[in-house]
């Protein structure tokens, strides 16, 4: 790729996959959308959102029961069973969503401190130039994703024409 090209992601989007934009998170707030578009009458089984997304069920359960975990879907068990929006969508920011898969990896990784190889605190370039820089863009990713609610992506779902047909109004209190 030439030097002076634009990122093909454009100058100040990540592309797909990007630690900004993992896959995990991007999965996240498409079963969330999906689940609040399709839920009502019945919660939205897993079986369902894999089928919908072309996924292995295998994939999709780590996530949701994360977003379970972080309150922000309800688990129905049964033969009727699946999923629902714990709150209303409106209430349901993409930062919650992005919280939670964070902590999902943070969890893998071994621990939420994620203390790193530079020793914490111990004076280095890394401690006092880097990590501020770091947690600075990390705090301005999650505050424009907290900008964003579950209803601001169904919205613009149905009007890129890929939601299906809306489950109905959302009157959860």
């Amino acid at each position: 790729m030439d030097a002076t090209a634009p990122h093909p992601a454009g100058p100040h989007r990540p592309a797909a996959g990007s630690p900004l934009a993992p896959p995990r998170l991007a999965l996240a707030l498409a079963a969330m959308v999906d689940i609040a578009l399709h839920a009502r009458p019945q919660p939205v089984s897993a079986k369902a959102l894999a089928v919908r997304h072309a996924l292995p069920p295998r994939h999709l359960e780590a996530v949701l029961q994360a977003l379970v975990h972080h309150g922000l879907l309800k688990g129905l068990r049964g033969p009727h069973g699946g999923y629902e929006l714990a709150r209303e969508r409106r209430r349901i920011s993409a930062g919650d969503i992005a919280r939670a898969v964070l902590a999902m990896g943070a969890r893998e990784e071994g621990g939420e401190s994620g203390g790193g190889e530079s020793g914490g605190g111990s004076g280095t370039l890394a401690d006092l130039v880097v990590a501020p820089l770091v947690a600075e863009a990390a705090g301005a990713y999650l505050a424009a994703l907290d900008s964003v609610t579950v209803e601001d992506l169904c919205g613009r779902a149905e009007a890129a024409a890929v939601a299906g047909p809306r489950a109905g109004p959302d009157f959860t209190i």
